[in-house]
């Protein structure tokens, strides 16, 4: 039997293929931040949070930036969870891959929503987990698609972020990013 390594470790992005045509899951870009044998759990980064969601989060003394705040996972979406570029607090984060981190305190996140710059943090509000081996039957089955996580695509501001990845993947996964948003336009 070959022994094939798995294209899945933390710091690893999914991304939906176009069999999940509905739901959070839709052209989703999903940051693994932990894959083991146990199972994993990862972030979505594409998916802003609607502004409705902040009236029932406590989030008083945030600077309130929109672009910041997105939909991570449909499991526990009253948890926050923090995605920063900033090696500031070590003992505190989960390097997620080269420049990204993951975790820090409510402090943390004041300081972070008050004095540095929006387009290096994401706040994502739940997470997308998986039990044992469940996410490996996805990927095989052809559910996602796999990119290496680079520290400029995590924290782009882009709204066609799925079609971008899928363009720099090339080949068939170039010509998948062309799917229209609303395929009765197509």
């Amino acid at each position: 039997m070959e022994n094939r390594s798995s294209p899945l470790s933390k710091g690893t992005l999914l991304l939906a293929s176009p069999e999940i045509d509905e739901g959070i899951y839709r052209k989703s870009v999903i940051l693994l931040c932990d894959h083991s044998p146990a199972g994993s759990f990862g972030l979505i980064i594409n998916k802003m949070q609607d502004p409705s969601f902040f009236e029932e989060i406590p989030l008083n003394s945030l600077k309130k930036t929109p672009h910041s705040f997105r939909i991570g996972g449909p499991m526990q979406p009253n948890q926050i969870m923090l995605i920063h570029g900033y090696d500031s607090i070590p003992e505190q984060t989960l390097t997620i891959c080269p420049g990204v981190y993951l975790g820090g305190d409510e402090t943390f996140l004041k300081k972070l929503s008050h004095e540095c710059s929006d387009e290096h943090y994401l706040i994502c509000f739940g997470f997308a987990g998986w039990g044992n081996g469940a996410l490996e039957q996805e990927v095989e089955s052809g559910l996602w698609y796999t990119y290496p996580a680079k520290k400029d695509l995590i924290f782009s501001q882009s709204s066609h972020l799925w079609s971008q990845i899928l363009k720099m993947k090339g080949g068939k996964f170039e010509a998948m990013s062309q799917i229209p948003d609303d395929l009765t336009q197509n």
